[in-house]
């Protein structure tokens, strides 16, 4: 089989296990099992628990002592078997530690995912700046397939959408193991400290000031978008309670009208080298912020009437929402440090926004949305929740402007970007 068409199934996989409940798993939570919002944050903050410490641990095992293929393999395969029980849990407290389990096995799959292609991409000779970007797509591609799937067979509130994730997870796991061999490296980590294993001395660069402003903003914009995960779906599936919009395809297929914040992401993806070199990553990211504020400002009008235009409308500046802040933030990350210190600076910015703010956004959202914003009966005032949500990526924007200082100087020249010092971690 062709490699590429080969790595192509992997990303498509990859990210259709994570689409197969990521979006929906709050319309189960409270419709289904009609559990407290509190708890539910609770439970999108696994995520950012795991991607504290789980990548740099596996990428050491990788690194190390297990082929990436294999290991990538395995992990897969115990995340489908926990997939598999989480239907059996009745106790909200029990979900969490089931949940916790299961993003412990799943997201280090997603820094070994590119790892595994772009092994296979060098022993194959092939280019992997070139090369990879059409491969990556089909993972967002895999991610609208899988909303899709579980939305048109009626699984939004149904248990059924972890047994879809479980099955494709499995299928990965197995799959993986007829990939190349991608071996250990050499390094050796015997002669390191604790802190270093960990990961811990990127933390260094942070006393320069520029780049712990700039990660300081990433945590908060991490945060936004724990919002819009656990949020966007129980939202839409809420007007099922209002007799007006109870048989709209929005009510109905939520996940779709979901989807298409993905299929804009895939778009806005193509415009990020244009952004960069004319505007620089200062207003990339400012533009990102506005983005958010509408995004939850147009939920905050919208509905499944009338007000529809607004609903698909925040969907598709999703697309600039999280694109402009999370791949242009990276992109930023690698043009201003040293190559060797590059990977520990993107070791930080992902803990950053998919660790440390998925932690703070799900747990103070969970807790703010119980306690100001659902009555006595459980019923959740959406639009009050989005104007709050709106209101805290505007005072995050206006902090931005004048917090982060950083000189753009624009440049012609496609794919490069302003001449500046490059970051090393002597001089953070």
């Amino acid at each position: 089989m062709n490699t590429k068409l080969r790595l192509i199934i992997l990303s498509f996989l990859q990210f259709f296990i994570w689409g197969s409940w990521l979006i929906t798993i709050g319309a189960y939570w409270f419709q289904t099992k009609e559990w407290s919002g509190a708890q539910f944050g609770a439970i999108f903050s696994t995520m950012g628990i795991a991607s504290i410490f789980m990548p740099s641990l596996m990428g050491i095992v990788a690194d190390k002592y297990v082929n990436a293929e294999r290991l990538y393999g395995i992990l897969h395969i115990l995340g489908g078997i926990t997939l598999c029980t989480i239907p059996l849990v009745d106790d909200p407290g029990v979900f969490f530690w089931v949940i916790l389990l299961n993003m412990i096995f799943y997201m280090p799959t997603l820094s070994l995912s590119i790892a595994v292609s772009f092994s296979v991409l060098k022993t194959e000779g092939l280019d992997v700046v070139k090369d990879y970007p059409p491969i990556r797509v089909w993972g967002t591609i895999g991610f609208i397939v899988a909303m899709w799937t579980v939305s048109l067979l009626g699984f939004e509130k149904s248990a059924s959408q972890f047994y879809v994730a479980a099955g494709a997870a499995v299928l990965l796991g197995i799959y993986s193991f007829t990939l190349p061999k991608c071996p250990p490296q050499s390094t050796n980590t015997s002669s390191q400290g604790l802190a270093e294993i960990l990961g811990l001395k990127s933390f260094a660069i942070l006393r320069d000031r520029k780049m712990a402003v700039f990660f300081l903003f990433a945590l908060l914009l991490g945060a936004a978008l724990q919002l819009t995960n656990a949020y966007g779906d129980t939202f839409l599936h809420d007007f099922d309670q209002n007799p007006e919009f109870k048989d709209t395809i929005t009510v109905k297929y939520p996940a779709i009208i979901m989807s298409i914040s993905q299929i804009s992401e895939t778009l806005f993806i193509l415009a990020i080298p244009f952004f960069l070199r004319r505007f620089g990553i200062k207003q990339v990211m400012l533009f990102s912020m506005i983005a958010w504020v509408l995004r939850f400002g147009l939920f905050a009008y919208g509905d499944p009437g009338t007000g529809l235009w607004m609903i698909i409308l925040s969907c598709i500046v999703y697309g600039m929402a999280f694109d402009f802040f999370n791949i242009s933030g990276s992109l930023f990350v690698e043009t201003q440090t040293q190559p060797s210190i590059r990977a520990s600076a993107q070791g930080l910015f992902m803990m950053m926004t998919n660790g440390f703010g998925a932690v703070l956004g799900s747990s103070l959202s969970g807790l703010i949305i119980q306690h100001y914003f659902t009555d006595a009966n459980g019923v959740k005032d959406w639009h009050s929740i989005w104007l709050t949500f709106a209101g805290y990526s505007l005072v995050v924007a206006v902090l931005f402007v004048f917090i982060f200082k950083h000189k753009h100087t624009p440049l012609p020249t496609e794919g490069t970007f302003p001449p500046e010092p490059l970051l090393t971690l002597e001089q953070a």
